[in-house]
């Protein structure tokens, strides 16, 4: 197996100018995802990984699968969040013969093309936690992050045994994919034995007044507060709303979320807000994630750590593809035949972690990406790592 080597810093300048050699072929992956409006950092961010990996093996003259090179090609479609826009993104990925996408970004919008995807024989890698997606006799989904069913049981019990919380408090945008990530962290509250003090309150989508809202939940005196499925433009004004009102305790969240962001709209108010950061962090990075993540820079202009975990996405499919062979270009079968076997180095951490689909325990069958759980905390606007964990 042929399977790109990290690049050297000094001679990343030289060799992201490469151009694949001559006569390759193209491989093309899409990405459909919400690239506009209040959650547009989340697909922008699959789509700059996706380009700053494509880069990186064409740099190199192209993926290697079967002893062929292809050029990695990258097709992107903002679907607005809206799952009309995703069904007519997948249909028209689909009619390019795109057999490999990564996206949609949330439940709706992934579990709208669905039908698209299985009727037309295409793999695609959403970052939603529906497990209807992922469960039999659905085959042609794989969740690319950590699911918010995973994480918040996790950072519940952490905060319990080393912040002493007992109560918590959810809110929820009035929308299903947030409502749903509540209802879930309920059940995960209450697994690891927090009392939930308030769990009704919802804000509508749009909202610029967050007061009336959080002062409803500030109210109730929870020591923790969850803002569920909350969007990277929300939580700023969320944020600002709670510590304005006086509350001082823990405020979470299971959504990936954009310091820059954070830091523009919460300023001091974002100071010991905790949510699930990207599957790296300087201390387990290797150099090919260093030359990634300069890559990424070049591309996005500037990191966002969300995209230690989008990083995953095109490097798994990429390496499947090359174990699978030449087949599962065009078949996804062949594919999903490969995914069970796929164990190697993983090339983005350092160590002995292993580059893997991972899910039985939850959906029946390997359908998730096995990226590392790496959970933030914001200490003068900057992140920190509070805990690493994993999903199995």
């Amino acid at each position: 197996m042929n399977i790109p080597k990290p690049l050297k810093c000094c001679l990343l300048a030289a060799a992201m100018v490469v151009a694949p050699s001559a006569g390759a072929e193209t491989l093309t992956i899409g990405v459909l995802g919400v690239m506009s409006g209040p959650a547009a950092s989340w697909g922008l961010v699959n789509k700059y990984c996706a380009e700053a990996t494509a880069n990186m093996y064409n740099a190199q003259g192209g993926v290697d699968i079967g002893g062929t090179k292809y050029r990695v090609e990258i097709v992107s479609i903002d679907d607005k969040n809206d799952p009309k826009l995703s069904v007519s993104g997948a249909e028209k990925m689909a009619a390019q013969g795109i057999k490999y996408i990564i996206g949609p970004n949330v439940d709706t919008t992934a579990q709208s093309i669905r039908p698209v995807v299985e009727r037309a024989g295409v793999m695609h890698f959403p970052y939603a936690f529906d497990k209807r997606l992922y469960t039999k006799p659905a085959s042609n989904a794989a969740l690319g992050m950590i699911a918010s069913y995973q994480s918040g049981p996790i950072i519940y019990r952490h905060l319990k045994e080393n912040n002493g919380v007992k109560t918590v408090a959810f809110v929820a945008r009035n929308e299903t994919d947030p409502l749903n990530q509540r209802r879930e962290g309920v059940e995960g509250a209450n697994l690891v034995g927090l009392e939930v003090v308030s769990d009704s309150e919802t804000y509508e989508p749009g909202s610029t007044d967050f007061f009336p809202v959080m002062s409803k939940v500030v109210s109730s005196n929870p020591d923790l507060i969850v803002l569920s499925g909350v969007a990277p433009s929300d939580a700023p004004q969320l944020l600002r709303s709670a510590r304005e009102l006086g509350y001082g305790g823990v405020i979470s969240a299971e959504t990936a979320q954009d310091i820059k962001i954070l830091n523009e709209g919460a300023g001091d108010s974002a100071e010991g807000f905790i949510f699930v950061g990207g599957a790296s962090t300087p201390e387990i990075s290797s150099d090919y994630m260093n030359d990634f993540r300069k890559e990424y820079e070049k591309v996005a202009g500037e990191w966002n750590d969300e995209a230690g975990t989008k990083a995953y996405a095109l490097e798994i499919i990429l390496r499947t593809l090359q174990k699978a062979g030449k087949a599962a270009i065009e078949d996804v079968e062949v594919f999903k035949r490969a995914m069970d076997g796929l164990d190697q180095p993983n090339p983005l951490v350092r160590g002995d972690s292993r580059l893997k689909f991972v899910g039985t325990q939850y959906f029946g069958q390997k359908r998730q990406i096995g990226v590392p759980m790496v959970v933030n905390v914001v200490r003068d606007g900057r992140l920190e790592t509070l805990f690493v964990g994993s999903v199995e």
